[in-house]
């Protein structure tokens, strides 16, 4: 049998495609580690990761992994969002993003900040009293709003004050998730709706359509390395707060690149030559510009592609304990820590290894403590609803919890 060539498709995504064999745990735990690889440059020298220079301003490491999360949550979710009911599938997004995200708050705002404000003051007199205190803080930030303040009883602040710190935040890392939220969101919305069974056609029709608002900002951006954009304007979504335009048309662009290539997995090629075409155009965006209109979608592809074409032993990692959510959430607050305490004396290499040993303790702990055991009731239901379903179904009705058959349209 004669080899493949590198210009014919291996198949389509359907085809290749496995939820049991494939590399998303590992390209998860790559995105995440590589923020907190970001995250030492501005925290501990002020100045951002050497991408940010190199790519003529256009984007660092940190914002390319949140990139990658959303395209590969878009595929993921989306997937979700089709198999199962609205009711089921808002119950298992919260599981996965709000206990894990709880732990954290609870940790760095009980634990970290008072061991922190105790190293600087010598006593814990009026850590716990502050006006921005541990209170507003917590009651600020567990739905992800960030409406209460970014520190925590000054002490971050002190930081800046002495030099040690160049950020104000305790967790400036926990910006994307209400954008994450708000992506889950639209996809329940859309599942309620039947959209994603019945209409498929409106997904990339709308992806289309943030993808024209990115190229006329960039075709009015002063140069091909400008950001597109307005960064300043923002509105305001119940529960989630307030929301940068520029991030919902930004991240909701590439989560819906991640939901077309779900939505029509039967007709995308694992192509290893479109693979090779995608990460060379995703080169020359960086460095020439246009990594905004053209680079993230062919990022995206070359995401998807990897988790389907690396190798099986690959396709392990991450499948029965997945740090990468920890890493996200825990990550930003030991380098800050790391920070005050004057690690940056050690170097870049020296800093970054306390911030990934740390972190990764602590992802860990979030794991087998929180996260894990928080999943373990994605298939519990009320009381009420329970004995409801139970009378339909010795009344022969239709369950409402059934998986619901994919309907393909155009």
């Amino acid at each position: 049998m004669r080899p493949r060539s590198l210009f014919h498709s291996r198949g389509t995504l359907a085809e290749l495609f496995s939820g049991r064999a494939n590399s998303f745990g590992l390209l998860r735990l790559l995105l995440a580690t590589s923020v907190v690889v970001s995250h030492v440059y501005p925290l501990a020298w002020g100045h951002l990761d050497p991408l940010w220079k190199r790519s003529g301003e256009q984007t660092d490491v940190g914002k390319m992994a949140v990139v990658g999360f959303f395209v590969l949550s878009g595929f993921m979710i989306t997937g979700s969002g089709r198999r199962t009911t609205v009711g089921r599938f808002g119950w298992h997004r919260l599981l996965r993003i709000l206990p894990g995200l709880w732990g954290s708050l609870l940790v760095s705002t009980l634990v970290i900040m008072p061991l922190l404000y105790q190293w600087q003051h010598h006593t814990l007199d009026g850590f716990w009293g502050h006006p921005n205190g541990p209170k507003t803080y917590l009651s600020g930030t567990w739905n992800t709003s960030l409406t209460g303040g970014w520190d925590v009883s000054g002490v971050i602040a002190e930081g800046v004050r002495r030099g040690t710190n160049f950020d104000g935040s305790v967790n400036g890392a926990l910006w994307s998730l209400k954008y994450e939220l708000l992506c889950y969101l639209v996809v329940g919305t859309l599942a309620a709706g039947g959209v994603l069974l019945r209409a498929r056609r409106f997904v990339p029709l709308a992806a289309a359509g943030l993808w024209i608002l990115i190229l006329n900002d960039w075709i009015d951006a002063p140069g091909w390395r400008g950001i597109p954009g307005d960064l300043g304007s923002g509105v305001n979504v119940p529960f989630l707060g307030s929301l940068s335009v520029h991030f919902i048309v930004h991240l909701g662009f590439v989560f819906l690149i991640g939901a077309t290539f779900q939505l029509y997995r039967e007709r995308v090629p694992v192509h290893d030559g479109l693979a090779l075409v995608a990460a060379l155009t995703l080169l020359v965006t960086l460095r020439w510009g246009g990594v905004f209109v053209i680079g993230y979608p062919a990022f995206a592809y070359l995401l998807l592609w990897l988790a389907i074409r690396l190798p099986a032993p690959f396709q392990r990692v991450g499948r029965k304990s997945d740090y990468s959510y920890g890493i996200y959430i825990y990550g930003f607050t030991v380098e800050q820590a790391l920070a005050l305490l004057g690690y940056a004396r050690y170097g870049t290499v020296g800093f970054l290894a306390c911030a990934l040993a740390g972190t990764l303790v602590l992802a860990a702990l979030s794991w087998h403590l929180v996260e894990s055991p928080a999943m373990r009731f994605k298939d519990w239901t009320p009381g009420p609803v329970a004995r409801l379903k139970d009378r339909r179904r010795r009344e022969g009705a239709p369950d409402a919890e059934a998986e619901p058959k994919p309907v393909r349209s155009a």
